[in-house]
């Protein structure tokens, strides 16, 4: 489903709407070649920026959803970029913000470029750690996800990107906790086996990922990665209504 109202936003371009640096990982990850088995081990020095999966897929669709950048306008001080990055953090991530109530981000052309110049300032204004633990829709992943579920949550998701809106994703394979995780899909693309979704993943500013949906045995796949060694995983969609 789209969000609680019927505004559609501007699209998510990867390059403009992502930010330029990423969700550290707490932990490096090992895949054997003989097994393909994937081990981890602490990472040291200890990352400073770990656990913000959501935080940052949700910040970037809040900027999509109720801000825009003035590349015109005077680059202001840190402490009214804190004050303006609060306000949109703080609106309902449900909802879309009309062209007129949207908050203006002087001196700068988009996210990815105001992140680049502000990182830190972000990072504190978008939340702590602890948004990526407390989220409203935890509650779906401990119930049985069906096959007819993921079906329905693939056509929902390519439905709803060709209204133009970018939804959040939950990848889980719960009771095992190999991956939770967030990110953005912003386009579907139809394939003679299902879909590809492409997907901001806030681990990788680099560059976008792919989510399969594959229509024969009803499943989503992510292909190998830093963090996951690739296979078969749930979505569910989130802050797409009052229970999720």
């Amino acid at each position: 489903m789209p969000a609680i109202d019927a505004i559609a936003p501007r699209r998510f371009v990867f390059e403009r709407d992502s930010f330029a640096f990423a969700n550290e990982l707490l932990w490096a990850y090992h895949t054997s070649p003989d097994t393909g088995k994937m081990t981890f081990s602490a990472r040291v020095p200890k990352p400073d920026y770990a656990h913000r999966c959501f935080v940052l897929v949700r910040a970037a669709r809040q900027f999509l959803y109720h801000a825009r950048f003035d590349i015109q306008a005077k680059i202001a001080d840190d402490q009214t970029y804190a004050r303006l990055v609060h306000k949109t953090i703080s609106r309902n991530p449900r909802h879309v913000a009309p062209p007129h109530d949207q908050l203006v981000i002087p001196g700068f052309a988009d996210l990815r470029e105001f992140s680049a110049a502000r990182p830190q300032l972000l990072k504190e204004e978008c939340g702590g750690a602890w948004r990526s633990y407390f989220l409203r829709s935890h509650w779906r992943m401990v119930f049985f996800i069906s096959r007819e579920h993921q079906q329905k949550t693939a056509a929902n998701l390519a439905n709803v990107l060709r209204q133009g809106f970018s939804p959040i994703v939950h990848l889980v394979q719960f009771p095992a906790l190999t991956i939770n995780h967030g990110m953005i899909l912003f386009e579907a693309t139809g394939t003679s086996g299902g879909w590809d979704f492409s997907a901001y993943d806030p681990n990788d500013p680099q560059r976008p990922t792919t989510i399969s949906f594959h229509k024969a045995t009803r499943q989503f796949s992510l292909p190998a990665n830093a963090y996951w060694p690739g296979g078969t995983l749930n979505i569910i969609q989130i802050f797409a209504s009052w229970f999720l």
